[in-house]
């Protein structure tokens, strides 16, 4: 269904934020440029059964990874005008691509706690053996500046394998998780960092939580894979709770989902990801 006349109203405004008031019963805003996302919120959701979740697909400008930097700051800039028009009492940003080009300008937009989502470098550094990590990612997050500040950061130690995945996101974006195509993909993405010694590998683009199976395959199974995906929601569980805004215990939250694109296009996938049925609506307009 088309976003009414209200929502529209709050787009128009220039921002919402915390300023204006966040409610214990407000929702997680959780977006992302299509289904990726799905897997943060997924995690969040085991984080925080109470919680009630917005989640945005930006599918009419999926992938981000392989925009301009300037249309990926305007694109989650929206992405969080529209959470907070729905009273979000926090955002996260569940694309690295968004995360990598955007987030230093959204947390400097707005009051609203923003939690961002980033390869995890880090822990691939301090889990590697042979002292080889590879990032798995989309051409945009790989030359992030923020990119570049997590490898000098966390990864000075260690050999970082940097592979920009094109593709894959769209197959992912089609529900298309197994087939040869996609595993041919996968394999050709995989199998050289394997060669060169990677034995971590990072999921850098949510996407490829849903390709993890075809991923641990094409690696072989002594190859670690690691997702940020968890410790987004072991975070947001940490502001809220500093913050007092933790929704009470002892009720089932609910999830909405919206889009940018066609509902008849995105519902069956988001159905397939999140394992059950439900309903998409359409944002028009932004």
């Amino acid at each position: 269904m088309p976003v009414d006349g209200r929502v529209q109203g709050a787009l128009a405004s220039r921002r919402i934020g915390l300023s204006q008031g966040v409610r214990v019963n407000g929702a997680i805003g959780v977006f992302d440029s299509g289904v990726g996302g799905l897997s943060v919120l997924r995690e969040i959701r085991r984080e925080l059964p109470a919680e009630d979740l917005e989640y945005v697909a930006d599918s009419r400008f999926a992938p981000y990874g392989d925009r301009s930097a300037e249309v990926i700051r305007a694109r989650a800039a929206i992405m969080v005008r529209f959470l907070e028009s729905l009273g979000a009492k926090t955002v996260v940003v569940a694309c690295n691509t968004a995360t990598g080009v955007a987030v230093d300008a959204l947390r400097a937009s707005t009051t609203t706690p923003i939690v961002a989502i980033e390869p995890a470098v880090k822990p691939a550094a301090a889990e590697t053996r042979s002292g080889v990590i590879g990032v798995l990612a989309t051409p945009q997050t790989l030359a992030s500046e923020r990119f570049d500040h997590l490898v000098s950061r966390y990864g000075a130690h260690v050999e970082v394998l940097e592979q920009p995945c094109r593709g894959l996101v769209e197959q992912v974006e089609r529900g298309d998780l197994s087939s040869a195509e996609t595993r041919s993909l996968v394999e050709h993405y995989v199998r050289p960092l394997v060669e060169r010694g990677a034995d971590t590998l990072v999921l850098g683009c949510t996407h490829y939580a849903f390709l993890r199976d075809v991923i641990q395959a094409a690696a072989g199974a002594t190859v670690t894979l690691i997702d940020p995906a968890v410790a987004v929601a072991r975070e947001v569980r940490r502001r809220l709770t500093a913050a007092n805004l933790l929704a009470r215990n002892g009720r089932d939250g609910i999830e909405r989902f919206w889009t940018t694109g066609e509902p008849a296009d995105v519902q069956p996938v988001i159905a397939q990801l999140w394992q059950r049925r439900v309903q998409v609506s359409i944002i028009s307009r932004v």
